[in-house]
């Protein structure tokens, strides 16, 4: 092993561990940065890499941060209470019912925005939500759970939910509109599968009958931030922010339409998604009079650092050889045939991002894949098969997505302790299970759609 191998090896290895570890809350952008630097500067990565680097991951970095800056905005909008409000009405007192909604709510927004900035929106929401209702912490954990796993899995279906999705689109050269065509249908089966099986494993952990909300917390919110001489809002005032706030998840609809057109006609998607999230500010400062300057300063922009630093790495250990080692191992097995093709890459991209988080194993296998020369078929079947390993596979452990690290932050600032044996009960027989569906079911609907 040569001086750069060793740098790279060592330089992954102990940027991965800082992130998972994230001592004293450190932001995982600064262990990326810092190993970027030194491989960058041991010359381990070319400054022609680096513009190579910059086209690919530019243009997905900038829609994921337009996307969740759309999900501050709601927030600023009173979103996270009305929704609270909304689920609490719905669930009407049934513990059950209030499972299934949840999982609706964490699906569609990952579906809406991407699988962090759903996190950042359904988390809240249902730590308001369950604390209002009084539940106790055992009976949160399933909800609190099972709504993240779905959150973080739902990034499976379209490209545009997961920023190292778009990266991966860019350098196997597939749109949208093919991403979608091939893994809608396999990945909402899937989802189906994985929503329904972790129902029945924590079905006894959740109440039959929920306690009465101490509160309104839509009300409450509204008098606080609008009237706060106002004791109560008038029904008619309920459904005037109703109506508001189903025409702005129309129009992040819309946008999130508009991604695919973009797609088709060749026109940047980062274009369409920037627009939407001007458009959405201008309308908050329209109707709220507050100056957008404080959603720039809500908005993390170290998603970009962490991104650009994460690919220079991986770079990194591609210069060295590590893809050809991989080569070494996957090229027999793809030899075999599209079906041995399909678990082994969902497989492999699992293994990595259980170890090293899903955004440097879902690189390291894009990369291997270009790589292998294979015809366009098998190309976009084992690249979507490695998705799956990395939206699905990686949350075998909770350390396993950016996302799942995300969540225990958030729930370590509102001190709700859930225990890893607590995650691994669920995860260990959901995941697994969950994956080799998914798989079959990518595989069954690539014959099929190939042979009409």
């Amino acid at each position: 092993m040569n001086i750069h191998e060793l740098i790279s090896v060592f330089v992954f290895l102990i940027a991965t561990l800082i992130i998972f570890w994230r001592p004293k809350g450190l932001n995982e952008a600064w262990p990326a940065s810092i190993g970027a630097l030194i491989i960058l500067l041991t010359g381990v990565v070319s400054q022609a890499d680096v513009y190579d680097i910059i086209h690919k991951i530019g243009g997905a970095s900038i829609t994921i941060l337009s996307t969740i800056v759309m999900a501050v905005i709601l927030e600023s909008f009173g979103f996270f209470h009305w929704t609270a409000a909304r689920l609490t009405a719905l669930a009407n007192r049934s513990g059950y019912r209030l499972y299934w909604y949840i999982q609706l709510l964490c699906f569609l927004m990952t579906l809406l925005f991407n699988n962090d900035g759903s996190i950042l929106i359904t988390t809240p929401i249902l730590i308001l939500l369950l604390r209002n209702l009084g539940l106790k912490p055992h009976q949160q954990i399933p909800y609190l759970l099972t709504g993240a796993l779905i959150a973080t899995a739902a990034s499976t279906p379209i490209g545009v939910s997961n920023i190292v999705n778009l990266i991966a689109l860019k350098i196997v050269h597939m749109t949208l509109l093919e991403h979608t065509a091939m893994m809608f249908v396999p990945a909402m089966l899937g989802l189906l599968f994985m929503s329904y099986l972790m129902y029945l494993l924590v079905k006894k952990q959740l109440p039959v009958k929920l306690p009465q909300a101490a509160h309104d917390i839509e009300e409450r919110f509204f008098t606080k931030n609008y009237h706060p001489l106002k004791g109560t809002i008038s029904s008619n005032e309920k459904k005037s922010r109703s109506t508001f706030m189903l025409k702005i998840l129309l129009f992040v609809f819309l946008i999130r339409c508009s991604l695919f057109i973009a797609s088709y006609l060749s026109i940047p998607i980062e274009l369409v998604a920037v627009l939407g999230s001007i458009i959405l500010l201008l309308w908050r400062w329209h109707r709220l009079g507050t100056n957008p300057v404080d959603i720039l300063k809500k908005t993390p922009w170290h998603i970009l650092i962490f991104a650009f630093s994460m690919y220079v790495i991986i770079y990194g250990l591609h210069n060295s050889g590590l893809t050809d080692l991989l080569l070494k191992i996957c090229v027999p097995i793809v030899d075999q045939g599209l079906f041995q093709a399909t678990f082994l890459m969902g497989a492999l991209v699992t293994l990595l991002s259980n170890f090293f988080n899903n955004h440097p194993a879902l690189l390291i296998g894009t990369i291997t894949l270009t790589e292998m020369n294979l015809d366009p078929i098998t190309l976009k079947t084992m690249y979507l098969a490695s998705i799956i390993g990395s939206d699905i596979g990686s949350l075998l452990l909770p350390i396993g997505t950016l996302a799942s690290l995300i969540w225990m932050h958030i729930l370590r600032q509102n001190k709700i302790k859930i225990k890893w044996k607590d995650y691994l009960r669920v995860s260990l027989i959901v995941v697994p299970l969950t994956m080799m569906v998914t798989l079959l079911l990518l595989y069954g609907w690539v014959q099929f759609i190939f042979s009409l």
